[in-house]
C-alpha cells in the first residue's frame, strides 16, 4: 500500500456512519457515547483479516522470524504473568529469556524433524512448514479491535445487510484531529498475500515494511465488499469510550416511530446536540434521501396511553 495509502489516509470524510440494528446494545452506544470494537475473527468475511504468508525469502530467513516471534510472544506472556503475581526482579527476567529462547529453539527442532516426513507433497516440506508457522505467528501479533464504519448513509445495501433491513438506525460522526491516527480505509481488491520479506523488515524495525503488512493484514478485503465504502477505527479489543464526536442520528426507511421517539428523548438532554433524520426514497428511482425528522410532531402523538381511549367514550355512556 505504501505511499498511496499514506496519501488516501489523509482525506477522510466529513462524516462517517455506523448502521445497527436497534437494540439495548446500539441503546448504550448511543447514550452512553461508547463503541464497541470487535475482535476481526467474528467478522462476517471469514477471508478478512486472514492473509496468506509468500515465503519469497530462505529458509534461514524463515527461520529467524519464527524464532523472533515465538521469543517475543512468550516473553511477553511471561511477562504479564510474573507482573501479576508480582515477580519482577533479575532472577525472573533471566528466566523468562532462557525460557523464551528454549521454546523458540524447540519449535524450530520439531519443524526441521516434521520436515523430513515423507508424506509432504511439496518441493521444500522445509521451507512450506516453516511459512505456515510464520504466518500464525504473525496473525497472533495483531489483537486489536476494529469498528467498522461507512462513508455514505444512502446506501440501500448498507441499509440492508447491517440496518436490520431499513428498520434499524444509523449513527453519523465527525472525526476530531486527535482521533484521525487510529483511522484507516480499506483497500478492495488486489491479493491476499503478503511477503515474508516484508515481515522480516518489519522485524528488523522497518517502518514502511510495518504500513505494508499491516495494511495487508487489517485493511484489504475482497472486491465484491467495494459498497460498503468501509474505514476502520482501531483500538483495544472490547468496549472504549468513543474518540469520535456523535452528530447525527438516522432513521432507517422502516423504523418504527416508537424507536426514533425514545432515541430523540434519550438524547434530547445532551451536552452536545445531536440532529435527526429519517431515510426516504426518492420517487420514481431506487435511491434514498435523508430528510430532517420533525420531532415536535413526533412527541405529539408518543408516549401512547391506550385506555386513554377508552375512557374517553366512556363519559358519553
Amino acid at each position: 500500500m505504501g505511499g498511496r495509502f499514506l496519501e488516501e489516509n489523509r482525506k477522510i470524510p466529513a462524516r462517517l456512519y455506523k448502521y445497527r440494528a436497534f437494540s439495548n446494545l446500539t441503546l448504550d452506544m448511543l447514550v452512553a457515547d461508547n463503541l464497541f470494537y470487535a475482535d476481526p475473527s467474528t467478522f462476517n468475511d471469514p477471508l478478512d483479516t486472514r492473509p496468506s504468508l509468500k515465503t519469497d525469502v530462505e529458509a534461514a530467513t524463515l527461520e529467524s522470524m519464527l524464532s523472533t516471534f515465538v521469543e517475543r510472544r512468550v516473553r511477553a506472556e511471561m511477562t504479564a504473568a510474573a507482573n501479576a503475581i508480582r515477580y519482577r526482579g533479575p532472577k525472573t527476567i533471566d528466566h523468562i529469556a532462557r525460557h523464551s529462547r528454549r521454546q523458540a529453539e524447540q519449535l524450530l527442532a520439531d519443524i526441521a524433524y516434521n520436515a523430513t516426513n515423507p508424506a509432504y507433497e511439496v518441493d521444500d516440506p522445509l521451507q512450506f512448514l516453516l511459512g505456515q508457522y510464520v504466518e500464525e505467528e504473525l496473525l497472533r501479533q495483531y489483537d486489536k479491535g476494529i469498528v467498522s464504519l461507512a462513508e455514505r448513509v444512502t446506501c440501500p445495501l448498507m441499509w440492508s445487510h447491517y440496518g436490520n433491513q431499513h428498520k434499524g438506525v444509523c449513527a453519523g460522526y465527525s472525526v476530531p484531529v486527535d482521533a484521525a491516527a487510529g483511522l484507516f480505509k480499506i483497500e478492495y481488491g488486489g491479493s491476499r498475500l503478503v511477503n515474508a520479506s516484508d515481515v522480516a523488515a518489519m522485524l528488523d524495525g522497518d517502518e514502511m515494511a510495518r504500513r505494508r503488512v499491516d495494511g495487508a493484514v487489517m485493511l484489504r478485503k475482497a472486491l465484491d465488499w467495494r459498497y460498503e465504502r468501509e474505514w476502520r477505527l482501531i483500538g483495544q479489543r472490547g468496549l472504549q469510550d468513543s474518540p469520535l464526536e456523535l452528530e447525527d442520528v438516522i432513521f432507517g426507511m422502516r423504523c418504527e416511530s416508537s424507536v426514533k421517539y425514545a432515541i430523540v428523548k434519550a438524547l434530547e438532554d445532551r451536552g452536545r446536540p445531536v440532529r435527526f433524520y429519517e431515510m426516504r426514497e426518492l420517487h420514481g428511482t431506487f435511491r434514498l434521501k435523508k430528510y430532517t425528522v420533525d420531532t415536535d410532531e413526533l412527541a405529539s402523538s408518543l408516549p401512547r396511553r391506550c385506555r386513554s381511549f377508552h375512557e374517553a367514550f366512556e363519559e358519553l355512556e
